[in-house]
């Protein structure tokens, strides 16, 4: 049998705070520190607790050749071994069903830059939700709490030497540009009409045109840029609201124009999924559709492999989106939002799938505004 190292590996050096009642009565001190090792292994998707002679091992044995187990017990020993085997830091080429030996195969296959793999691995939510009081503090509020803020704008070099500007003139795209803002009120009873919801999907996410660039290689042209045309960004559909549409779960077709039935739902089962999905943010809710953004990491990184950039283009990628779909929410009269405060998890588990294959980004989402508000909102006034 052989063995070798999974392939993407961060050890972190933990410090636990606690308070120390001894040192606290006896007047010398209040706190306690106990440091441990975290290994952080994207294809575990947990974190592990390990002692500083496993770490001395996994910083013996490489990721990438096999290595004869027998050579390796002779060196560290069988029970050291066996503990991270079981860990799944460790991994044998035995033919048996081995599900860390699978989910490494598939990180390894799609090529991701280790440090990427793991922030987005790691900094997915599962469970989580906002403070039941939090609400939008006034400015008076955070001064008051923080202090002066930093200031809106900043200059560079000599005030004198700047160049100024002629005014902008006024264009096609200004009521949509200057009436976007983000919507924290919507109406709970409104639905999103049809034709709104298609125009929507077909301008954000959907192909405007198509190429064959090479034998086997299309590429699309979309309303929005994508680092090297690539296009990775998938929209999966809540709908909650929209007459002809049964509230469920969606996926929408880039190039059919069509929603993909991936699961049905009642009313109250549909908006308790889009309670999670935002983390209960209690004012996003109530909007009849809700569109997950979630990058196809096999189409990004067949170009970009191991690239240090290639997360960061999935990132921007899901930003040019939603700017979109403001836009085109605000052309229909309707406020959206777009929010990366989102469960990750929770979305994986109701479309399906995969975080090192469909990398969920960010939920957005538009609808009637409510006739009063209750949560603050940024609007532009004349």
């Amino acid at each position: 049998m052989k063995i070798r190292r999974c392939a993407v590996l961060f050890i972190e050096p933990r410090e636990d705070l606690g308070i120390d009642w001894a040192a606290l009565f006896s007047g010398t001190g209040a706190l306690s520190a106990s440091l441990r090792w975290v290994a952080l292994a994207p294809h575990l998707d947990r974190e592990t607790t390990i002692d500083a002679a496993q770490v001395a091992v996994l910083g013996a044995i490489g990721q990438t050749a096999w290595i004869e187990r027998t050579d390796a017990e002779r060196q560290f020993g069988a029970p050291m071994l066996d503990s991270l085997l079981a860990l799944g830091l460790l991994l044998d080429d035995d033919p048996a069903d081995n599900p860390a030996r699978e989910r490494d195969a598939l990180l390894r296959a799609q090529h991701w830059r280790p440090l990427s793999a793991a922030a987005h691995m790691f900094s997915r939510w599962d469970g989580m939700e906002v403070d039941k009081g939090m609400h939008f503090p006034s400015f008076e509020e955070l001064v008051q709490a923080y202090g002066t803020p930093p200031p809106p704008a900043i200059g560079h070099g000599d005030p004198a030497q700047a160049i100024k500007l002629p005014p902008p003139l006024g264009g096609a795209l200004d009521a949509q540009l200057l009436q976007r803002y983000t919507g924290r009120n919507y109406d709970p009873d409104a639905v999103l009409p049809l034709d709104v919801l298609a125009r929507l999907l077909q301008r954000t996410f959907g192909a405007q045109a198509e190429r064959m660039v090479a034998q086997e290689a299309v590429v699309l042209k979309k309303t929005s840029p994508s680092a090297g045309g690539l296009h990775p960004t998938e929209a999966y559909v809540l709908v909650q609201r929209v007459p002809g549409i049964a509230p469920g779960l969606y996926h929408y077709h880039a190039l059919e124009h069509t929603l993909e039935p991936l699961a049905a739902l009642d009313a109250a089962a549909a908006s308790e999924l889009a309670r999670q999905f935002v983390a209960d943010q209690h004012w996003f809710v109530d909007a009849p559709v809700m569109v997950v953004m979630a990058a196809r990491v096999a189409r990004n990184f067949w170009k970009y492999r191991n690239h240090a950039k290639a997360h960061r283009a999935m990132m921007l990628d899901a930003g040019h989106l939603s700017q979109t779909f403001y836009l085109l929410a605000t052309e229909a009269g309707m406020p959206a939002f777009v929010t990366a405060a989102i469960n990750e998890k929770a979305v994986e588990r109701a479309f399906g799938l995969d975080p090192l294959s469909d990398a969920v980004v960010a939920v957005c989402g538009c609808g009637v505004a409510a006739a009063g508000q209750t949560t603050l909102e940024l609007r532009y006034e004349e």
